[in-house]
């Protein structure tokens, strides 16, 4: 039996597979494909009366549970919608992935519903990056590169955004992950020996420490406590 499903359901399944188990959002005629997956993936929907209050619940979201914050929206003005929050979790560092759908040609043809000039260049104005997926693949490789950028990197907004007709397409399902992204890649390295030695030798140790060692916190309360650092 075939695991094929339109892609918007799809991409619910891959995103309960990497660990999301909330969405924020409002459907509409223009993502519904987005949405027929989301019970059926076993994840949470927490509908919004503004996509404005769902980048705002999806930004508490992460900020409070660490996990990335999701939010499902429409084109056009439910994308426009939410580039406030996705604008203050870049300013502030907070992991919040947007993905909307997108019109299928906005070359050729002018005054389709929800019709803007550039739909990905606005909202790239107001987050890391802003790219659309024109492939089931690239949806599933941006979708993994978001999470990984998450764990690994200043965690910012980020937008991804698939035509309709892409939506509505059957796709093959994502592949599976047996293990964190951060832990395929593999630990660091380096020999970190010198650094335990400067640390041992300094007579007042200061720490910098950012948003990607947040699920680090009792390893690192050990260390500052060894190094009697503040």
């Amino acid at each position: 039996m075939s695991d094929n499903k339109p892609l918007g359901a799809q991409i619910s399944h891959m995103l309960k597979d990497r660990g999301v188990d909330v969405i924020f959002g409002i459907p509409g005629v223009h993502n519904q494909e987005m949405y027929r997956g989301i019970e059926e993936a076993g994840i949470r929907h927490i509908l919004a009366r503004h996509e404005q209050g769902a980048g705002f619940m999806a930004d508490g979201y992460a900020r409070a549970s660490g996990k990335p914050g999701v939010a499902y929206v429409i084109t056009g003005p439910g994308l426009c919608n939410i580039m406030t929050p996705m604008g203050q979790a870049f300013s502030d560092s907070v992991s919040m992935l947007v993905l909307s759908s997108c019109l299928d040609e906005t070359a050729a043809r002018r005054g389709q519903l929800h019709q803007m000039l550039d739909q990905e260049a606005a909202a790239g104005s107001v987050c890391d990056w802003s790219y659309q997926a024109n492939t089931a693949e690239a949806a599933y490789d941006l979708i993994d590169r978001a999470m990984l950028e998450f764990q690994t990197h200043r965690p910012r907004s980020k937008h991804i955004q698939v035509p309709i007709a892409q939506l509505e397409g059957l796709a093959e399902p994502a592949r599976r992950r047996s293990v964190g992204l951060a832990e395929a890649i593999g630990a660091c390295s380096a020999d970190l020996r010198p650094l335990a030695a400067a640390l041992s030798a300094a007579s007042k140790p200061l720490f910098v420490i950012g948003g990607g060692a947040a699920e680090s916190g009792a390893d690192l309360a050990s260390v500052l406590e060894a190094c009697g650092a503040a």
